[in-house]
């Protein structure tokens, strides 16, 4: 089996989340702008990926179009992991993370589900062998509200819809207080910051987040890659997460020496071939992996696979907001905070041509 093409498909889903969509993005977060990639073998055979693209659609297109698509035309995939590596070697000249390592990572995860498709199996399985769970903890990651009541009202919902965790990306102490109030002392609760304290708020604000009892503090500080800084940040009583902007295992593995949870991304770290050399690296130094998988096509449903896959995968991320459609057609929200895992061949998504057609962009 050969591939014989590879397309890049951008969309853009509108989304609700009951707030102003702003504090951690460049601009308005309110679609979930997304690049599809579809590859094609030389049997017929599609596979499905997705290279992370919020924000960033067109230029990751392009990238994918003109300069990473090439160096897989005509390849066998007999081993994906093998071909991967070989090709950031080629292009380390243009980038070791971002938009080359994203578009690299969407290919990736479509070969991956090219090579279970024919083998007939879901991904879990071509990996281990078998699958390990059948369902997984999922919590209830909500947006930046900045504003107490909405924290309340959005983190009482997700409790009472069944989630027994919950992420929120607040940066001041009276939401995440609010936060902790309404949910209550059960249900865990954790914090992440998207890089906005500096070094001297996050030693002051550490400490607070240890008495309200969380369990970890995401991405603390800019830059996020200040490993010493991490570090010191790990001794003040609540553990350190870190790894949505990260690139490749290399990077993590100086992760793994500064923070408690790995956190790869699959649209973002290189597919599923360095996530899981991050899942073995995190076995091997004792470090809790926590993916990273705000995601409704097939970054959400790979990231799914390697929950099946993997034994010391943690709990998975579902993003708190109201899609205005779903990339393959069938919600995938959880229930009682828990995603049950597809069996189907292959990562387990097929798009709806009519939510392609809808939302397809130029």
């Amino acid at each position: 089996m050969k591939v014989q093409s590879v397309e890049p498909i951008l969309l853009s889903i509108p989304f609700e989340d009951g707030g102003s969509g702003t504090g951690g993005t460049p601009g308005r977060w309110h679609t979930l702008d997304t690049v599809l990639v579809k590859v094609t073998a030389d049997n017929g055979l599609v596979g499905w990926g997705e290279a992370f693209g919020y924000f960033c659609h067109h230029a990751v297109g392009e990238h994918i179009r003109n300069l990473v698509a090439a160096q897989f035309i005509g390849r066998t995939l007999d081993d994906v992991e093998a071909l991967n590596l070989e090709v950031q070697r080629k292009l380390s000249l243009f980038g070791r993370c971002g938009l080359t390592i994203f578009a690299l990572s969407g290919i990736d995860i479509a070969l991956w589900d090219l090579k279970a498709k024919a083998a007939g199996v879901d991904l879990a399985t071509l990996i281990a062998g078998k699958r390990r769970r059948e369902n997984v903890q999922a919590y209830a990651s909500l947006v930046r509200y900045g504003d107490e009541a909405l924290v309340t009202r959005f983190c009482t919902q997700a409790v009472n819809e069944g989630f027994r965790s919950v992420k929120l990306h607040e940066v001041t102490l009276p939401e995440i207080r609010a936060a902790r109030s309404a949910i209550g002392p059960d249900v865990s609760l954790t914090v992440d910051v998207n890089c906005s304290w500096s070094e001297s708020q996050a030693m002051s604000l550490i400490p607070e987040l240890r008495a309200l009892d969380v369990l970890w503090v995401e991405e603390p500080i800019f830059p996020p890659e200040d490993w010493d800084t991490l570090a010191r940040l790990g001794q003040l009583g609540v553990d350190i997460a870190a790894g949505e902007n990260a690139c490749t295992a290399q990077e993590f593995g100086h992760l793994a020496r500064a923070t408690r949870y790995l956190q790869p991304s699959i649209t973002k770290v290189g597919g599923v071939s360095e996530f899981l050399r991050v899942a073995r690296l995190a076995a091997q130094t004792g470090r809790g992996l926590m993916p990273h998988s705000p995601y409704f096509g097939p970054g959400h449903y790979a990231t799914q696979q390697m929950a099946a896959a993997l034994e010391n995968f943690g709990l998975f991320e579902h993003l708190y907001v109201e899609p205005e459609a779903w990339f393959g057609g069938e919600p995938l929200t959880p229930h009682r905070g828990e995603v049950a895992i597809p069996r189907g061949p292959g990562i387990g998504f097929e798009p709806d041509p009519a939510v392609l057609e809808r939302y397809a962009v130029c």
